[in-house]
């Protein structure tokens, strides 16, 4: 089969590099020296640094020496979970809070937390993905070491109360850890408005490149290196930088300014998607809408078709969406994020994520619609008549 064109709507799986990077990266590739040297050679990576650092800083609203450069979200994740039990391991702070709807580089690493010792509660959801707040403040106390709740969620694209829940982690004295990963350039973002000790966000997610990560740290908040090295990021983060990430990240940092307008206009397209999904598809329904949610995240149940075999049958066609969570692709069991919301495993297994990215136009969605509302009726019919699957209409 030719695929005529190629639409890309998996935005929060990873985003493609921008036109101005694309253009820019083959110049800073001569730039191959040794940041950490006082050679010559060192001095044009030194000083991408220092200038994405303090951009960085800029655009976050923070002290460029708060930020440390990482690997990426999933580095990031797990270097103030670890470092918070290392912290208060002897001590009576020995219980974390988390959601039951996370990351997995989140969720494990409490996981492994728990193999060690400690005690970890997991805030449940409701049907609209909104955390059990109830449940949240019951368990929140004087024990409490680390909160780390996502700003908002990879599958559902559901806005967390961060901010709220952050300050009351700080009435009890407990250190409270953001996953912003996904919320880097699709809602306005400010760390000190935030109000949290830790944040982590990943490049690749804002049109930059993977590998490449960012942490942020509170000055004054408690930091223990979890990777040893030759003392680089200030002692915080050991290893000779990812230059060429950074430089990336960097050049995207400069369009953080953009992210009102374009979160905007994703949320115009994704609210045209929606209401043109529910009078095109039977059945069709929005996970998570009435509450707060990204602007560019449709995840949806579709009645009647199996998830993974209309991700295939699309993808066939030029189509790239999701069932879920990227870093979970292979796996055949059903989404614990929609499991978790109360969803059954026949809805878990008959979803897709639609992900808008900044690029995205009208005439991709309409084209999409019509792909995804044939695709649907065929796979309903193959499934009513008990047919082989096959994918082509």
């Amino acid at each position: 089969m030719e695929i005529k064109s190629r639409v890309y709507l998996d935005s929060n799986a990873t985003t493609g590099l921008s036109a101005e990077l694309q253009s820019q990266l083959p110049a800073f590739l001569r730039e191959f020296g040794n940041p950490s040297s006082i050679h010559w050679a060192s001095r044009g990576p030194k000083t991408v640094l220092r200038e994405t650092r303090q951009e960085l800083a800029k655009q976050l609203g923070c002290h460029p020496l708060e930020l440390v450069f990482t690997s990426g979200g999933s580095e990031s994740n797990n270097t103030v979970i670890r470092m918070a039990f290392e912290t208060f391991a002897h001590t009576e702070r020995c219980e974390f809070i988390t959601s039951q709807v996370e990351h997995p580089s989140v969720i494990k690493a409490f996981q492994n937390l728990e193999t060690l010792g400690a005690v970890v509660h997991y805030v449940p959801v409701n049907l609209d993905g909104q955390l059990d707040l109830e449940f949240f403040n019951s368990q929140l106390s004087e024990r409490t070491a680390l909160v780390s709740i996502m700003l908002a969620n990879n599958e559902t694209g559901t806005i967390f109360p961060v901010q709220a829940l952050a300050e009351k982690a700080h009435a009890v004295g407990a250190l409270f850890h953001s996953d912003c990963v996904q919320a880097l350039g699709k809602i306005p973002l400010n760390l000190q408005d935030l109000g949290v000790d830790y944040a982590s966000f990943s490049a690749h997610k804002f049109y930059a490149l993977k590998g490449s990560g960012l942490l942020y740290a509170k000055r004054g908040a408690p930091y223990v290196s979890m990777i040893h090295g030759g003392g680089q990021e200030r002692h915080r983060r050991g290893g000779t930088e990812n230059t060429l990430g950074i430089f990336a990240l960097g050049l995207q940092a400069r369009r953080l300014g953009e992210t009102a307008e374009h979160a905007e206009q994703m949320k115009d397209l994704r609210d045209y998607f929606e209401m043109k999904l529910a009078r095109d598809i039977s059945g069709v329904k929005v996970t998570a809408k009435n509450g707060p949610r990204l602007p560019n995240t449709s995840s949806l149940v579709i009645p009647g078709v199996d998830g993974e075999t209309l991700l295939m049958s699309l993808d066939l066609k030029g189509y790239a969406v999701s069932t879920g969570a990227a870093c979970s692709s292979g796996n055949p069991e059903p989404s614990p994020v929609l499991l978790a919301m109360g969803l059954s495993r026949e809805e878990a297994q008959s979803s897709l994520r639609v992900s808008l990215g900044w690029e995205t136009t009208v005439e991709e969605i309409d084209a999409f619609l019509l792909t995804l509302k044939k695709t649907v009726e065929h796979l309903r019919a193959l499934q009513t008549h008990g047919a082989s699957h096959d994918l082509s209409p």
